[in-house]
């Protein structure tokens, strides 16, 4: 099948491509509508913020260097120890921005008014990174401010010779964008297993299990340093919170930006299994 602009032919995929990206804005809206609608929307952003931001704070509260010296401490990375937290609210947002309408049976709706259902998981990925990339902003924000509020009264400052949690900070700016970043891929991620699951009760086990189960296991594995190294290397988790790290780099497994790539290879081959499943299980 092809269509004709300017008088010429345009080869059946490419006809189908456009097709998907003038819907495109149409999903973008309703899927908006649907998470600017839905009341547990804010909630769980919020969630995503305080969580994040309390546990970072709990953490720096709780990090002490007897004599302000001789410590391995990376200020940064401990005032975002948060996002290891943070991201199973995120996971559980995304779990509900598809698996609510299977629950409902609301997404046979959504394929009757929107028949391309790649258009719709583009649209439900876009929306849900959205949000999450807002919600991320802010938690990195407070946690960092927070950190280095709370790690100056415990006396892990520039003066000891540690380095200041600050974005004019090279190291720390890459980390805070980095964490942002992370949050959003686990968003993408989770929406991903959940549209290939579809219960939210298992899609959320699967995500949760996903990110955490392979850092516990590696961990029980600790005699083992292969087992240690891979964990660390090509789990989603584990390789991509590598990026909070601004200390120490030539000890890391995996570079922190390289960690990141990790787990958006692990989104994109979600996104991908799951966009293939919408196209031949029925809605």
């Amino acid at each position: 099948m092809t269509i004709a602009r300017h008088g010429l032919p345009l080869p059946a995929g490419t006809a189908r491509t456009e097709r998907a990206l003038a819907g495109l804005p149409d999903a973008l809206r309703a899927e908006w509508t649907k998470l600017r609608t839905a009341p547990g929307t804010a909630w769980i952003l919020a969630a995503v913020c305080v969580l994040t931001i309390a546990v970072g704070a709990a953490t720096a509260a709780a990090t002490r260097c007897g004599g302000g010296t001789g410590c391995s401490i990376d200020p940064t990375k401990v005032s975002l120890t948060g996002i290891e937290a943070g991201q199973a609210v995120v996971a559980v947002l995304a779990v509900l921005v598809i698996s609510d309408e299977y629950s409902t049976g609301m997404i046979a709706v959504t394929f009757t008014a929107m028949p391309r259902r790649w258009t719709v998981l583009a649209a439900k990925a876009v929306t849900l990174t959205s949000l999450v990339l807002a919600a991320a902003v802010v938690a990195v924000a407070g946690s960092l401010a927070a950190g280095r509020l709370i790690l100056a009264g415990n006396g892990i400052t520039a003066a000891y010779g540690f380095a200041v949690v600050s974005l004019a900070h090279g190291p720390t700016a890459r980390a805070a964008l980095g964490s942002v970043l992370y949050l959003a891929l686990v968003g993408l991620l989770s929406l991903g297993i959940a549209t290939i699951v579809r219960d939210s009760a298992a899609a959320t086990g699967a995500v949760l299990g996903v990110l955490y189960v392979p850092p516990v296991i590696a961990l029980f594995l600790g005699g083992e340093p292969t087992w240690q190294r891979w964990a660390e290397r090509y789990t989603p988790m584990d390789a991509g919170l590598a990026i909070l790290n601004t200390t120490g780099l030539r000890d890391l497994v995996i570079s922190p930006w390289a960690g990141l790539g990790v787990l958006a290879g692990w989104a994109a081959a979600a996104l991908l299994a799951a966009g293939l499943l919408l196209r031949l299980r029925d809605a």
